[in-house]
């Protein structure tokens, strides 16, 4: 499995300039997200970078909403994701579903995105290795993160995600 986005469609071996695997993240914001079963489910609000190691941490998912109005704000690790250069778009490995029952914050209530326990659950939900593999130069305190959290143990969406951080998952 790949640690970042993939990239899939033919624009990957075609395009000029930078994109697309080098990437101004400026230049994601506001991209759409599709669900694995073809649903538009949002567009990315922010990269989310963890300083420490320099490696994308999370993509910010804006979803449920309209013009940012009681909109759901979700945190995607970054490698569940594909950039489908084809269709112009994000697609997260996820149905449409199961992005509703994602677990999610609003706009003025971030949760805190370095504490292991809530970013282990996280990536726990979506069915992937959490990105700061074994814990070297990352923001996230993965001392206090347990090894039987791995991702293979839930399956993505599923609701068996513990609850973290003082927000319920």
């Amino acid at each position: 499995m790949t640690p970042g986005a993939n990239i899939v469609g033919h624009g990957r071996d075609t395009a000029d300039g930078p994109g697309p695997a080098v990437m101004a993240a400026s230049t994601l914001d506001g991209d759409r997200v599709m669900s694995s079963d073809g649903h538009d489910i949002g567009k990315l609000k922010d990269i989310m970078l963890d300083v420490r190691s320099g490696r994308i941490a999370y993509a910010v998912l804006s979803t449920g909403g309209f013009l940012g109005i009681g909109d759901k704000l979700l945190a995607i690790p970054w490698s569940a994701l594909a950039l489908d250069t084809d269709h112009k778009c994000f697609v997260l490995s996820l149905s449409a579903d199961g992005v509703k029952n994602a677990p999610g914050f609003d706009k003025n209530h971030w949760p805190s995105m370095a504490d292991a326990t809530w970013a282990t659950s996280i990536h726990q939900y979506y069915g992937r290795e959490p990105y700061w593999g074994n814990g070297a130069g990352n923001g996230v305190d993965t001392d206090r993160a347990s090894s039987k959290f791995g991702a293979g143990d839930i399956a993505p969406g599923s609701s068996s995600a513990p609850e973290a951080g003082g927000v319920k998952l």
